[in-house]
């Protein structure tokens, strides 16, 4: 009887025990943000001799050579690495639904690194929550995201858009009317716009007379808002493109309408732009130049250096822009 006694007081215990650890479970459950970050740093802390293997970079689209160089930085990075690490980079087409059905898939394939350029900064937050409450490593780059990841890489778009349009207001000589074709409603275009509206604003004899027209960041956009901006207004000095591909369309649609009477300045650096520059007849005269490719290598490097358990100096890292004008375009070594 005392040895069949001392067993249920055993198995008794036992019980007890099971019961304690799932209320803990659930207590975890429901601490709400920080649950991601303390479910990828236990994965972190459980493995920290696990090796970089899968890479996938979700982009707002293909088409755009600003995302190609970030592909292309990514798969650069990877082959530095070793290893044979294997590099998967989407399309979402600015689609946020699209973009979150590719993150979810990134983390149902056990990726280990997830790099996204987020078309929606609130609307990506639930993937990547789940991402990283699966212990995956997330990274954002180019646009800030409304979320908890390991790492935010981005130029400095703010500091894109008041070069820029500084570069505006000494060639106009602090007057003149001036059109900013805004685009995607991004974290990092409402920046660029925003720079741009801050160094305008010390010139009052500038006039911005449009600033809410989406360009949508493509050739066709800038084209399609440009025309229609050229029949509103007979006069205009000066453009500020949110981003190169707007600004190559505006380009376009001047040449059309037979309109050469103002410039223009975009933001990438991209190879379409310096090819405009490049021509004397066109009206491309200067671009806030980011590093696309340098973003992607930084967060391949950051990702690789979180998953073998090192501890980042910064998980906020702004990458200065350069202005390149056609006075500076020969030393400009571009993407």
């Amino acid at each position: 009887m005392k040895r069949f006694s001392l067993i249920l007081g055993i198995l008794g215990f036992a019980v007890v025990g099971c019961t304690n650890g799932a209320q803990n479970d659930n207590t975890v459950n429901n601490t709400g943000t920080n649950t991601a970050t303390n479910a990828s740093l236990e994965s972190q802390a459980n493995a920290p001799n696990r090796k970089l293997q899968t890479i996938g970079v979700a982009l707002g689209d293909l088409g755009n050579p600003f995302y190609n160089a970030v592909q292309k930085g990514a798969e650069t990075e990877a082959k530095k690495i070793g290893g044979n690490i294997r590099v998967n980079a989407v399309s979402s087409a600015f689609d946020l639904n699209q973009q979150t059905n590719q993150i979810e898939n990134f983390t149902a394939a056990n990726t280990d690194l997830i790099i996204i350029s987020a078309v929606d900064k609130k609307g990506v937050k639930p993937v990547i929550d789940q991402a990283r409450l699966a212990g995956k490593v997330v990274i954002a780059v180019d646009s800030a995201v409304d979320a908890d990841v390991d790492a935010m890489i981005s130029s400095n778009n703010t500091q894109a858009g008041e070069i820029a349009c500084q570069y505006i207001a000494d060639r106009l000589k602090g007057q003149g009317s001036v059109v900013i074709l805004n685009g995607t409603p991004m974290d990092s275009i409402n920046q660029r716009v925003s720079g741009c509206e801050k160094s305008l604003s010390k010139y009052p004899d500038i006039k911005l007379i449009s600033k809410n027209q989406n360009a949508e960041g493509t050739r066709d956009g800038g084209l399609r808002v440009m025309s229609d901006l050229l029949t509103t207004f007979p006069k205009i000095d000066a453009v500020f493109a949110t981003n190169d591909q707007s600004g190559v369309g505006a380009d376009l649609a001047a040449r059309q309408a037979r309109r050469n009477e103002f410039f223009i300045v975009g933001v990438d650096g991209s190879p379409d732009a310096t090819k405009a520059m490049e021509d004397k007849d066109g009206l491309f005269a200067a671009t806030a130049a980011q590093n696309p490719a340098g973003m992607a290598q930084k967060a391949v490097q950051l990702g690789n250096d979180i998953i073998q358990g090192k501890k980042l100096e910064s998980s906020d890292i702004l990458i200065p822009v350069k202005l390149v004008t056609r006075e500076n375009l020969s030393s400009y070594k571009g993407w």
